[in-house]
């Protein structure tokens, strides 16, 4: 919710914050666009009031669907604007995502960012890692380049292999702000 998302930004300080749910950028006004929250929405005209730079957000994750679109009035979406609101980095769609493509390069995003302290070059190397096969699906679980594998949520676990190495499921995410 969003009040327990601000409940928890007042209680203790979080580098990144991931928001893995829905979002749906639409014309007109900026109250049209929204993230999907649990029985709300946290509307674009409200990113401004989430505090993200008391104490500043190092990077905020939207990993939903066309999360970094935007028009005159909001250039670069939810994204734009919440950088424009504070944060120091944002990741971000330019169009609607698959979850298990979304799945797999967040997963194979957070292996890279321990090694990388420049998360747009994380990012890229998440997306070099899916199109050049190392990170796949088979069989309801992840495969990743280190030799590890993560069982799929269930949700997820009952989809053929897609071909990951497609751009569909790698290229729609971007990094925006800060590349540090």
């Amino acid at each position: 919710t969003i009040d327990n998302l601000k409940q928890q930004r007042s209680s203790d300080y979080y580098q990144i914050i991931h928001l893995a749910t829905h979002a749906d950028f639409k014309e007109g006004a900026i109250s049209n666009s929204y993230i999907a929250m649990w029985q709300s929405k946290l509307t674009l005209d409200k990113i401004p009031e989430m505090g993200w730079n008391d104490p500043q957000v190092d990077l905020l994750i939207i990993s939903a669907c066309r999360s970094a679109l935007g028009n005159r009035e909001a250039e670069l979406g939810l994204a734009g604007l919440a950088i424009k609101s504070g944060v120091k980095s944002a990741i971000a769609s330019l169009w609607s995502v698959s979850d298990e493509g979304t799945f797999t390069l967040m997963s194979e995003f957070y292996r890279q960012i321990r090694e990388s302290p420049i998360k747009a070059e994380a990012l890229r190397q998440a997306q070099l890692e899916m199109i050049r096969g190392e990170a796949r699906i088979e069989n309801g679980r992840l495969f990743r380049p280190n030799g590890d594998s993560i069982e799929l949520p269930p949700q997820l676990a009952g989809i053929s292999k897609p071909n990951l190495q497609h751009p569909y499921y790698w290229s729609a995410f971007t990094t925006i702000g800060s590349p540090w």
